[in-house]
């Protein structure tokens, strides 16, 4: 795609648009970001349009929190569908189903407010920025829960804009772009990279990969990426992974494993918007033809809730059939010298396997869903929850999050749509005979629904 010559045609028409809209204008006459959003909304023309949207995405840029909080009122407010007409369109509905009918009642429905976000996506670079506006809608909800309806409206015009038809996956090495190469640095959201030389040994081993998912709005800033280590066998630990030194290539080093070490969504503007699943899926098919030694297909994935979890658990004497004696190799837990002190970890890794176990298996949600946004995401997939491994990161950030544990969620191709189907449509999670056999308590055991494993 020739993104420069679209980038200089709408850079043209805003132009020529403006000057429009500017002869338009009474003397002296001065325009808000509300008055601006109100003729865009009222107006047909394109190239005032433009021209409109280009001048309020930059007075928005102008705004503070407190500013950009009352200019989502404004339009959460002010074009919400009419009352008046939607009743009318109903009414008319229910005396007559027909395709005429119902379609008044869409057209009826629809806020104002997506067809405002249409026309302000006109402007150029205007992708980007509503991706910004929404991560500062998303800031703004935190008080002011009104604004749920206009995030409705961003993410239904979003996922569409987002869908995985208009995505670009892309390998990242290190020739890349710096700027992109600094984005990566400052988006990584699982482990983070201390510097260039981080990145490098991250990037340039033989043994490393890279992809990242890319809008053709948004060419130069990634969506989310996926940093994969290629490996004879299943690491239990991401020091193992970020302190290896890459091997140099030979026959008998052929790698027969891929490991997912680290995902992040590099946009808090697309939320709840899943590229993730598309992303891993691919990397599998384009690694699988690019190197076909590779059979296994692995994530080495953080805990993030289970440490949170674990006291809830211990307060609330969900772990009382645990005996005195693990109790008290628990108790010792929040103080994080143990993680140096091999006899006192071996001590501790059954109890704590244990009690991970019932976590990931018998901790739900109020939907019925696993605790875990982790594994909710890969057993959606179609993982398989493979192995809890002790200890897997011993970094600050690791012993906070889930008491040094990490856990390997296993992509085995030929499963992936069964394990899938049984997740989503009953709640079974697949999981292997190792982790199941961990259960310490029988009436956790027997709150299991049988998986695959």
């Amino acid at each position: 795609m020739n993104v420069s010559f679209f980038q200089e045609l709408l850079s043209s028409i805003s132009v020529k648009g403006r000057l429009l809209f500017d002869l338009s204008r009474q003397p002296g006459e001065t325009h808000t970001i509300e008055s601006l959003s109100r003729i865009l909304i009222s107006g047909r023309g394109e190239a005032s349009g433009v021209a409109l949207a280009q001048q309020i995405l930059a007075k928005y840029g102008e705004l503070d929190a407190v500013g950009r909080t009352g200019f989502f009122n404004f339009i959460t407010s002010s074009f919400a569908p009419d009352p008046a007409a939607v009743k009318t369109a109903a009414e008319n509905y229910l005396k007559e189903s027909s395709a005429e009918n119902l379609g008044n009642l869409t057209v009826a429905v629809e806020p104002v407010r997506q067809e405002f976000l249409r026309r302000l996506n006109l402007a150029q670079g205007a992708t980007a920025e509503i991706v910004k506006m929404r991560a500062d809608l998303l800031e703004s909800i935190k008080e002011n829960p009104g604004l749920n309806a206009l995030d409705r409206d961003f993410t239904h015009l979003l996922s569409s804009w987002f869908n995985r038809g208009f995505l670009v996956l892309r390998p990242i090495d290190w020739s890349t772009p710096a700027s992109i190469l600094e984005k990566l640095m400052q988006y990584e959201a699982v482990h983070q990279m201390r510097g260039w030389s981080d990145l490098r040994r991250r990037l340039q081993p033989a043994d490393r990969r890279c992809f990242a998912f890319f809008h053709p709005s948004m060419v130069d800033d990634p969506l989310i990426f996926v940093e994969v280590a290629l490996d004879k066998d299943i690491p239990g630990s991401i020091q193992r992974v970020l302190e290896q030194e890459s091997r140099p290539p030979s026959k008998d080093a052929e790698p027969n494993t891929a490991v997912f070490y680290s995902i992040s969504n590099c946009q808090k503007g697309l939320a709840g918007i899943s590229f993730g699943n598309f992303l891993i899926k691919q990397v599998v098919q384009d690694l699988t033809s690019d190197i076909p030694s590779l059979k296994t297909f692995v994530t080495l994935s953080p805990i993030p809730g289970f440490r949170n979890w674990f006291e809830r658990a211990r307060a609330g004497h969900e772990l009382d059939y645990l005996d005195d004696e693990q109790k008290e190799l628990l108790a010792g837990l929040d103080d994080f010298s143990w993680a140096a002190d091999e006899e006192h970890g071996d001590a501790l890794k059954s109890v704590l396997l244990a009690i991970a176990a019932q976590y990931f298996l018998t901790a739900k949600t109020s939907a019925g869903r696993p605790i875990d946004p982790v594994a909710r995401f890969h057993l959606g997939n179609g993982a398989r929850l493979e192995r809890i491994n002790w200890p897997g990161d011993i970094s600050e950030k690791g012993l906070l999050e889930s008491h040094g544990l990490m856990v390997n969620y296993r992509y085995d191709l030929k499963d992936i749509e069964r394990n899938h189907e049984a997740f989503a449509n009953h709640g079974e999670i697949a999981v292997s005979k190792a982790v199941r056999s961990m259960l310490l308590a029988p009436e956790k055991s027997k709150a299991l629904v049988p998986v695959a494993g």
